[in-house]
Parts: C-alpha cells; sequence; structure tokens
C-alpha cells in the first residue's frame, strides 16, 4: 500500500483537501508526507523573492493541512514544473503522487504545458490527479475499472486495500464492452467471467465486489457509470507502453489519439487514481 507520498502543491485548487480525505483511512494514515513545491527556472535576478514565498506557500499548506511540520517533509526546488515532480518522485522512491489539474483537453494540455498531464503520461508510479473543478468528498464510494491485465489486477489490488480499511466503504468495479457479446453455453458473457474474476479476487482480500457491465466507448460509458454511483473516488489502470528510448518525451500520439485514462482524467466525476504498469514487469 501508499507508505511514501509525493504530494505537489502549487498553493491552488484541491489537494490539500483530497490528501485530508486520504489521511481519513486508517491505511494511509501512517504514510510519510512529502510536499514538494517548485520554484520557476526563470526566477531570475528575483530567486530569493520566488524561493521566500515558495517558503511562506509551503508553511501555509502544512498548516492547512492540520500537521505538525516534524510530520511532513517541505522540499522546494527550482526547475520545471513536470520533470522535478518525476524526479524528486524518484528520488524518494514515492508509491503515490498526489497532483492538482486544471482538467484541460489533450490539445489544450500539450499547447497550456500542463505539468500535470505531463506527469500523468510519463510517471510509471500511481498518480492520484485531483482537479480544480471537483467538490472533494471523504472516500466512501470507490469505483475501479476493471479489465483482464495484469495492471488491471494491480489497480484492483489497490482500490481493495482502499476500502477494506474505510468504515462503510463500498467498491464497485465497472467493466465496458465496446460491443455486446452473447453470452456462451454456459450462459455466461465474456464480460460476465471477467466481472467474476474481479469478484473472486476482491473477497480474496476481504472486500465484496459490485459488479457493473456496460457496453459502448469505454471512457464516456465509464465516467457516466462513476456519475451514477456517485463515486468519491475512480481507480483506472493504464499500460504503460512508452518504448525506452523517448523516456523523457510526451507520447504525443497517445495524447491526442484515442487514450481511455485520458478522457477519464478530463470527465471523471471524482479523483483519478491511476495505476501503471511499471517498466520492470514489462
Amino acid at each position: 500500500m501508499f507508505r511514501n507520498l509525493l504530494i505537489a502543491d502549487s498553493g491552488k485548487g484541491h489537494v490539500e483537501e483530497m490528501v485530508r480525505m486520504l489521511r481519513a483511512i486508517p491505511v494511509i494514515q501512517q504514510a510519510r508526507l512529502n510536499l514538494l513545491h517548485v520554484v520557476p527556472e526563470q526566477a531570475g535576478e528575483n530567486f530569493e523573492v520566488h524561493w521566500q514565498n515558495a517558503a511562506g506557500i509551503v508553511a501555509e499548506a502544512v498548516k492547512r493541512l492540520g500537521l505538525d511540520p516534524s510530520q511532513i517533509n517541505t522540499i522546494i526546488r527550482q526547475g520545471d514544473t513536470k520533470q522535478t515532480v518525476l524526479k524528486v518522485a524518484d528520488e524518494l522512491d514515492s508509491d503515490l503522487i498526489v497532483m492538482g489539474s486544471r482538467g484541460l483537453g489533450r490539445l489544450q494540455s500539450i499547447l497550456n504545458n500542463s505539468a500535470s498531464q505531463y506527469v500523468f503520461q510519463l510517471s510509471t508510479r500511481p498518480m492520484l490527479l485531483v482537479r480544480d473543478d471537483l467538490y472533494v468528498r471523504h472516500i466512501n464510494r470507490v469505483v475501479v475499472a476493471i479489465d483482464s491485465t495484469g495492471v488491471g489486477d494491480e489497480a484492483l489490488r489497490l482500490a481493495c486495500e482502499l476500502v477494506k480499511d474505510i468504515p462503510g466503504g463500498s467498491l464497485t468495479g465497472v467493466h465496458v464492452s465496446r460491443h455486446e457479446v452473447a453470452p456462451t453455453r454456459g450462459g455466461k458473457t465474456p464480460a460476465d467471467e471477467v466481472l467474476d474474476r474481479a469478484v473472486q479476487r476482491a473477497r480474496s482480500i476481504g472486500v465484496e465486489l459490485r459488479p457493473e457491465h456496460r457496453s459502448g466507448d469505454i471512457g464516456r460509458s465509464f465516467c457516466a457509470a462513476a456519475e451514477e454511483l456517485r463515486a468519491d473516488l475512480v481507480v483506472i489502470a493504464s499500460q504503460d507502453r512508452r518504448p525506452l528510448v523517448a523516456k523523457g518525451l510526451v507520447d504525443i500520439d497517445r495524447l491526442l489519439g484515442s487514450s481511455v485514462s485520458d478522457f477519464i482524467r478530463v470527465h471523471a466525476p471524482a479523483p483519478v487514481l491511476l495505476v501503471r504498469e511499471p517498466e520492470g514487469l514489462r
């Protein structure tokens, strides 16, 4: 589970509120918190002013979180935000990055040099993205996307570990088929079989998973289901298919193509916890 959280906080949005909600979950209460603020590279002659402002922002964030300064590791770095977040996450070996987002679409994100989109696309670590336009609620209803991949199993495991420690928490697994498929001789569709396996996997972890099957466009159908289920948090998996040679580059064709995870990032009705397949497991 999550034991070393990196909070990338710019002093705006709902990231701190999300951290408070996470800390209400017993399994995360013992996690080490690392709060990062990045001073822009363009600080130039005003570097000292920017640094002092950054120190003030970090101190205020710690105060708003209701933490003793000794309970949190505060980090101020100068550089490009998106690259710095990834670098610090590697340095700390963080197992979760928490970051805010303006909820820009794919092309807008590229043109606006979106740090959160860049990290969302390139990090191989789990990332919790909190859009500025969302109302952050206590985490009770968790919705996880169910598929038949190894990384999908990891997303289900993380969702189960979170929910089983939440009093009264519920977990719904949503599997979306692009087309309706007729049942086999046994009376079950491939979707039924995928969901049955997920129910058994969740039960082995100590969680009762409510299965939901939808058909149609995967991103739109999943977001619609999460809206209907009044999700407080959605958990999705995404294969990390970046070639090693392009590790430092944004995967442009994916950003501009039909990326399901990117659609959910923009349109989900709740914060999005993204789980990627680490390169070492490919």
